[in-house]
């Protein structure tokens, strides 16, 4: 039998340069929100550990740089994911018309043994302009076509950032679950054991 206390979930960002990768992130992680853009080079990477389920996990959160230049380093950081969410900037129908690209190469190169039961999750960030090019009910119709979850979040709001990631972790923990079952393993996520005060006195 295989025990985790804290179970690991490789959560990789995907998506073009520009939606709102990191500062998605950094939001979840740090609270923290800056309007100065910088473009991700290579890869950025963040943990946090939450309860999902009453249930202790460690996120390893894992943006990635939209550029073609990059792409060569899909291979070795996709691998072993349990989870993928495909971001977009609902004022750009260019972003959105991207992630099927963007899905489909995250396959090829993550290599999952089901494809056709990998998580993906679609976030729609941005929510919080005038204005958009993507509707909620176009994403939401493309997301039931590839069977994925569609939140949509504004990071720099703090819009349904937490929500989002909560369900990521809990897709990804369902996956990583299944995945071992399905190679004859038998798991048991156990709880941390919070240590027992010392009630001698030495007084």
């Amino acid at each position: 039998m295989t025990e985790w206390s804290t179970p690991h979930l490789k959560v990789i960002l995907i998506g073009n340069s520009g939606v709102g990768k990191s500062s998605f992130m950094r939001r979840f992680v740090h609270h923290r929100f800056t309007n100065l853009y910088r473009a991700t080079i290579g890869v950025d990477f963040l943990t946090k550990e939450i309860t999902i389920d009453k249930r202790s996990v460690i996120l390893q959160i894992w943006d990635t740089a939209g550029t073609e230049r990059f792409h060569s380093l899909g291979s070795t950081l996709y691998r072993g994911a349990h989870c993928c969410l495909l971001v977009f900037d609902v004022t750009s129908s260019v972003s959105f018309d991207a992630l099927d690209v963007w899905k489909k190469e995250f396959l090829v190169q993550a290599c999952p043994s089901d494809p056709s039961a990998f998580p993906f999750i679609v976030l729609g960030n941005k929510i919080d302009l005038d204005y958009r090019e993507v509707s909620p009910s176009k994403a939401q119709q493309w997301c039931s076509e590839i069977g994925a979850e569609y939140f949509e979040c504004s990071a720099k709001e703090d819009i349904g950032v937490d929500t989002t990631f909560h369900s990521v972790a809990r897709a990804a923990l369902q996956y990583l679950i299944r995945h071992h079952v399905e190679n004859g393993e038998d798991i048991q996520i156990t709880q941390k054991q919070q240590k027992k005060p010392n009630k001698k006195c030495y007084c």
